[in-house]
């Protein structure tokens, strides 16, 4: 069994709420590396259970949004069986709107509009997926905006978050020793952004992956003499490239370097428009 906790995120709709909320929570813990999978669109009492059999044997616990009783009442069920937390943020509220309203809740999923902005956001999470940590660098033109930081600088968990909300995201990782893919310097330099950290946070965090990797304590990649080398590699790429926002992540929730990332390039939209 990992000792890594794993939150999964279920709901028979786009998860969004349930993510939300989640998030909102976790910005009150320090720092810790926590892993959350995310199922949308559960419908079928077989997803239930694969997504139990994801949980079994594990730290896990579940959050969910679901509202047809039966699926609720499933997940409990099986979840007590393996001993597996559960949190149904929707259930107490749906119990306390029925009486209050005196009627039986339907128990009808909230099934998204299939707007234009929906088909948005779904191609933007493709987009990030595809292009995460580096990959398929060939796309990065397509991209409404670049991250570029070291390893553990929030790069793929913001880029997804941004994605969520229409936005395409490509991340790469800055090496050590490596140079940027030349692409980089082939794109529109005002959609790129740095992302850095301060020594400790970084120290912390790396120690906290090469333990739940089972990965040897004095491994380069959690030490600080080689984590400084990192970051003054990093200051030097963000110096050679000054058009590049360089946002610090250091105990900043995702939301947070999300709404610095948003609106600098609200404020240079509007600098166009003034010109």
């Amino acid at each position: 069994m990992t000792d890594k906790p794993i939150l999964l995120v279920v709901s028979d709709a786009t998860a969004e709420t349930a993510e939300r909320v989640l998030r909102a929570a976790l910005v009150q813990f320090k720092e810790l590396d926590v892993e959350t999978r995310i199922y949308s669109s559960i419908r079928h009492d077989d997803q239930i259970r694969v997504i139990m059999d994801h949980a079994k044997g594990r730290r896990a616990m579940i959050v969910h949004t679901l509202v047809n009783p039966s699926q609720r009442q499933l997940l409990l069920d099986l979840a007590q069986i393996q001993t597996v937390p559960v949190v149904d943020l929707i259930g107490q509220l749906m119990g306390r709107l029925s009486t209050f309203l005196g009627e039986t809740p339907r128990g009808v999923p909230g099934i998204p509009r299939l707007t234009e902005a929906y088909f948005r956001r779904i191609e933007a999470v493709e987009f990030a997926v595809k292009h995460d940590d580096g990959q398929a660098v060939q796309g990065l033109p397509e991209a409404d905006i670049v991250l570029v930081g070291l390893s553990r600088t929030s790069k793929t968990p913001l880029s997804t978050y941004l994605a969520q909300k229409g936005w395409k995201v490509a991340n790469v990782p800055l090496v050590l020793g490596l140079p940027l893919p030349r692409q980089i310097d082939e794109l529109d330099q005002e959609r790129i952004f740095g992302l850095t950290i301060d020594v400790a946070s970084l120290i912390r965090i790396r120690r906290a992956r090469i333990k739940s990797l089972n990965m040897p304590a004095d491994t380069d990649y959690a030490q600080r003499e080689y984590i400084a080398k990192e970051l003054e590699y990093a200051r030097s790429v963000f110096e050679d490239h000054p058009i590049w926002p360089v946002v610090d992540v250091s105990k900043k929730a995702i939301e947070e370097t999300a709404s610095i990332l948003l609106r600098t390039i609200e404020e240079r939209q509007r600098r166009r428009l003034n010109v």
